[in-house]
């Protein structure tokens, strides 16, 4: 199975602008981004896509393979698609430009859960930590019995009414696509569930495109806060000590 890894990285990010440029140990926040991903041994390529020739001008100096993309795209699924267009593959991994902490274990958990050729969608878990149940920057998902998604959310889900404290998993910004589902998902508009949680992946399931879900025991920290920032900034530190 052909699987390369694209990975969205823009300068204009909402919450925390300019991030992926960000120095992190003396080396760009994409830059670990790409390093983590490219430890793994189940990945023909490795592709930073993004709509500013800084980013590309930065993984130039580095040796790090980029493309230049639209900076039409609304999202980071949108500018794999333009990559999935030019680059051949059969399955295309989606690990977003503020995940450092990416393991390979999470990109062969998800390319696990690509083997079945009727998946379209793949995506990750991993149980919540306490104090992230009712943090909405740490996005939540639910599942069905067979491990497909019935719903991702900011708020905390499933809600417990009577106090039964039900398991609640964090979804993790990592996805694998074949190229029928991109083409389907830059082809429909955003849904209404999509603008209001304001999670993309939402528009396949609206539109009844399962997503199949796996599990792992490794959580990773997104950077979309200063808080983020300076906590994977402590974490990548340590590592580099050790």
């Amino acid at each position: 199975m052909k699987a390369i890894a694209v990975i969205p990285a823009r300068l204009a990010s909402t919450r925390l602008p300019r991030k992926v440029l960000r120095e992190i140990c003396g080396r760009p926040l994409v830059g670990h981004v790409y390093d983590a991903v490219r430890r793994s041994p189940l990945l023909s390529d490795v592709i930073i896509a993004t709509d500013t020739e800084e980013i590309v001008s930065v993984c130039q100096r580095n040796g790090w393979h980029s493309m230049l993309t639209s900076s039409a795209h609304r999202s980071g699924t949108e500018r794999v698609h333009e990559v999935a267009e030019s680059v051949e593959a059969e399955v295309y991994v989606n690990v977003q430009g503020d995940e450092p902490l990416t393991r390979v274990e999470h990109i062969a958990s998800l390319l696990e859960i690509m083997k079945d050729q009727s998946a379209q969608v793949g995506t990750l878990k991993t149980p919540c930590a306490a104090e992230e149940i009712h943090n909405p920057n740490a996005v939540k998902v639910v599942t069905d019995s067979a491990g497909r998604a019935l719903y991702f959310s900011r708020a905390t889900i499933p809600h417990d009414r009577d106090g039964a404290g039900p398991r609640c998993f964090k979804h993790l910004g990592f996805y694998a696509y074949r190229k029928a589902a991109l083409d389907l998902f830059v082809r429909l508009p955003e849904s209404s569930l999509e603008r209001s949680e304001r999670l993309e992946q939402l528009r396949f399931l609206e539109n009844g495109i399962p997503i199949h879900v796996g599990e792992t025991a490794f959580d990773t920290v997104g950077v979309d806060t200063e808080e983020d920032f300076k906590r994977v900034e402590e974490l990548l530190g340590r590592k580099s000590r050790t």
